[in-house]
């Protein structure tokens, strides 16, 4: 990709300049919330963990089944946390020169690193928030066991038809996510097409060498 200024530059130049700006800034931003979500929903079942009172009573498969989701939950958000941590300063030094074209956006590690926020944002958002649906059910059981199970029944039942529309609306915005970017990448490559079919168009001819300068 060419380096583009602001006053020269080809129409597809500051095209190319400024989609690889708009992934960058998509990037910075999925980044930031899986940061704050990560931080949010880890805390939330570190105090949970910390300040829950377990009574006599309660069975050894809700202690069990407690302990192994709130370990996975933070685990997972911790993990997000990281990578959110060591890639999105890199990127926010890229991020904070917007203003300046000349400084090339292929210094961001978001292209290299996709895969890995990819990751980040798919705990955070999708497997984070379906384990922390999980964590609220089984500490209600825990919770309301010896007191009431018809209140922990009543947080299940309320619970289920809840994780059931966040998976169906997770799975179609995925859909639709995937399609709008096949769309985008599909009107890209058209527009390229055409660009290098203009550029065919009005390009010199090269010169044919003339049989004398063929003649040894």
């Amino acid at each position: 990709m060419k380096q583009v200024t602001i006053d020269g530059g080809k129409p597809s130049d500051l095209h190319a300049q400024t989609l690889s700006w708009r992934r960058l800034h998509l990037t910075r931003g999925k980044l930031k919330a899986s940061s704050r979500t990560s931080a949010l929903m880890s805390g939330f079942a570190m105090v949970a963990m910390v300040e829950i009172q377990l009574e006599k009573g309660i069975p050894q498969g809700l202690h069990i089944a407690f302990s192994v989701v709130t370990t996975i939950l933070i685990s997972v958000h911790v993990f997000a946390l990281m990578i959110s941590v060591c890639i999105l300063p890199n990127i926010e030094s890229i991020a904070n020169l917007h203003h300046n074209y000349n400084h090339m956006v292929q210094d961001s590690p978001h292209e290299k690193m996709h895969t890995y926020i990819e990751i980040a944002w798919v705990f955070s958002t999708g497997l984070g928030t379906l384990l922390f649906l999980a964590e609220i059910g089984i500490l209600s059981w825990v919770k309301f066991y010896n007191y009431s199970q018809a209140a922990a029944v009543a947080t299940t039942v309320v619970l289920l038809p809840v994780c059931i529309l966040f998976i169906v609306f997770a799975i179609h915005f995925y859909r639709s996510l995937v399609q709008h970017k096949y769309e985008r990448s599909y009107q890209g490559i058209e527009e390229l097409q055409q660009i290098a079919n203009q550029l065919q168009t009005d390009g010199t001819a090269t010169p044919t060498p003339s049989p004398a300068h063929l003649s040894v």
